[in-house]
């Protein structure tokens, strides 16, 4: 009689988003739950049930999408909107999956992100107490955006406790993922991270955003959108990606028949962007909501330049993650943000883009007035350089392969 076939090892994965939910955290964790399936280990996903910027929509409490399994546990998110509920909500969730991590049985890894910000506290605690090695995917940091965001002080007890936490958490981790450069620099100033931090930008889902003909896209059919110079801001609608200068700036275009301004996404930013349109009678502009991750592709191609923007002191705090979708469909890139950064590098290097500063309404203005007015073939051509650069640097199939090259070597799940 054969031994029996050992036990594949089992990868545990603390996220409060996961798909079908649409925010960018859910998704690429998804892909390395994937992938790390296609490779032969057993997967569990533990997540919120209810979405991220919705709570209206209800997830099944039990699912397996490709090979990975998910449990969705129950009063884990009440949205964004409201603090007090989001503090509750990810007290909750946090309660129950430091549980998870402890009970469920022949764990060989523990994975994380920062979704919510503190869960790597609790992941890292039921890893110690477990004896596994737990692997960090800094998205973003705190108490850094809190504190350039002036929402708590940098000599407050939250402040302090949160940058305990960091290090207990730095300190535990086999392996930490950070998304930039300037990301890393902040983090190597609060522990010593010498032979398990790597630096990798996050992917883009090329498989939904393939470009589409303008012509026939049905977004821009159904918008209105067919003849016009469209310019789109698409994603997190946060104090962190501030629009106000473009906004201005759309308020002085006001009365351009042939230009369009579109804001797909949400967040709390998003009142801010409503009021405008609203006070201004801005009809040249839209306001939506998320769209369907399977119309992606069609939203996102609808744009004939997109905007990404980076609050002035978030350099290294998060990393703008959307300028990805963006590239993936053959766009060029308005930035508004500070120099230099992970954008200015992109731009700086490959040149598909430009630069605006915030505040410099004048300049956004006068930036474009000119970029409309470029020729469409020269448009095309640096959107075409972002998708060369995207497919050849930041593709997902080589960048997935490259993180869960690093789980397994820095969690030690090889058997080699």
């Amino acid at each position: 009689m054969p031994p029996p076939s050992p036990r594949p090892k089992t990868f545990l994965i603390l996220s409060q988003v996961y798909i079908p939910d649409p925010a960018s955290v859910g998704q690429h964790m998804a892909d390395v739950a994937t992938e790390m399936v296609r490779r032969g280990y057993r997967v569990k996903v533990f997540a919120a049930n209810r979405g991220y910027d919705d709570p209206s929509l209800k997830y099944l409490s039990h699912e397996t999408i490709n090979g990975v399994e998910i449990r969705r546990l129950p009063l884990s998110s009440f949205g964004k909107k409201r603090i007090l509920t989001r503090i509750i909500g990810t007290a909750i969730f946090m309660a129950q999956v430091f549980f998870v991590a402890l009970f469920t049985p022949h764990i060989d890894g523990i994975f994380f992100s920062t979704s919510p910000p503190l869960i790597g506290f609790v992941a890292s605690l039921a890893a110690m107490i477990r004896r596994v090695p737990v692997a960090y995917w800094a998205m973003d940091l705190n108490p850094d955006q809190l504190i350039a965001m002036d929402k708590i002080k940098e000599t407050s007890w939250t402040a302090k406790f949160l940058e305990k936490v960091n290090r207990f958490i730095l300190r535990r981790a086999s392996l930490v993922v950070v998304l930039d450069r300037f990301m890393a620099d902040r983090l190597t100033t609060r522990a010593p991270l010498d032979g398990k931090m790597i630096i990798m930008p996050p992917w883009s889902h090329e498989n939904h955003v393939l470009p589409v003909n303008p012509a026939t896209n049905p977004f821009r059919i159904r918008h209105g959108l067919v003849g016009k110079f469209v310019i789109m801001y698409s994603g997190n609608h946060s104090p962190a990606n501030p629009l106000a200068t473009l906004l201005q700036a759309a308020i002085h275009f006001k009365d351009e028949p042939d230009l369009r301004f579109l804001f797909i996404g949400g967040g709390i930013g998003k009142k801010e962007v409503n009021a405008v349109v609203a006070e201004h009678k801005l009809t040249h502009t839209l306001s939506l909501p998320y769209q369907p991750l399977g119309d992606l592709r069609y939203s996102l191609s609808a744009a004939d330049v997109h905007v990404v923007s980076l609050g002035s002191d978030m350099v290294g705090i998060i990393h703008p993650c959307k300028i990805y979708g963006s590239m993936a469909v053959a766009r060029p890139i308005l930035y508004f943000g500070p120099s230099p950064s992970h954008v200015s590098d992109l731009l700086d290097d490959c040149n598909f883009g430009w630069h605006i500063s915030h505040g410099d309404v004048a300049g956004a203005i006068r930036m474009i007035d000119r970029v409309r007015k470029l020729p469409p073939d020269q448009l095309c051509e640096m959107g075409m350089m972002a998708q060369r650069v995207l497919e050849l640097r930041l593709n997902r199939e080589l960048l997935t392969g490259r993180f869960c090259d690093a789980l397994e070597k820095h969690l030690q799940l090889t058997d080699a």
